[in-house]
């Protein structure tokens, strides 16, 4: 078996980085949301959805370095990625939170999502940040990753979302912090 580790690639995007790579982070976005993660979308999800969440939300919040936004490249390809939104209010300039945290159906279960928070988590450490932030579905593959790397879940709150497959059904999110 070959080592994932040895061509995953970590990198901190500009706007400009993001923008010439929205095509790759639709496709990502995309499949993500077809495989079932909970991260704000329903289906139908077109590809062209996906690629207007990164124009319009997160390409714009970009340039004045309070949102910071990391890839993670296997063999060249975008498997992942995370956000780090440090837009905070006056009151709680210690804090950030982590946001889309999300690896292709393609890469899972290789690290990437862990490397992806250890990253994050870094860069909040180097920012001054030492409270991160986060939600999650309750009961979510993703719960288990978030607890192993030292995060508390302090309550859930019932019937916060939409589930993207089922409409008519809501899912519970589990509020989660870390201390950097």
């Amino acid at each position: 078996m070959s080592d994932h580790h040895a061509t995953l690639e970590l990198t901190l995007l500009t706007a400009e980085d993001a923008a010439a790579n929205l095509p790759a982070l639709g496709e990502l976005l995309h499949a993500c949301v077809q495989g079932g993660a909970s991260v704000s979308f329903v289906l139908p999800y077109s590809p062209d959805d996906a690629q207007a969440f990164w124009r319009t939300k997160i390409l714009p919040a970009l340039p004045g370095g309070k949102l910071a936004l990391w890839v993670a490249r296997q063999d060249g390809r975008i498997a992942g990625s995370v956000q780090l939104d440090s837009d905070t209010p006056p009151n709680q300039p210690h804090r950030a939170e982590v946001r889309k945290l999300l690896v292709h159906p393609d890469f899972r279960r290789r690290g990437i999502a862990r490397r992806l928070m250890r990253e994050a988590e870094a860069h909040a450490a180097r920012i001054g940040r030492s409270l991160l932030t986060l939600d999650t579905r309750s009961g979510d593959s993703a719960e288990p990753l978030y607890a192993s790397l030292g995060y508390v879940a302090v309550g859930r709150i019932p019937d916060f979302s939409r589930d993207p497959h089922d409409a008519g059904k809501l899912d519970a999110t589990t509020i989660m912090y870390k201390r950097v």
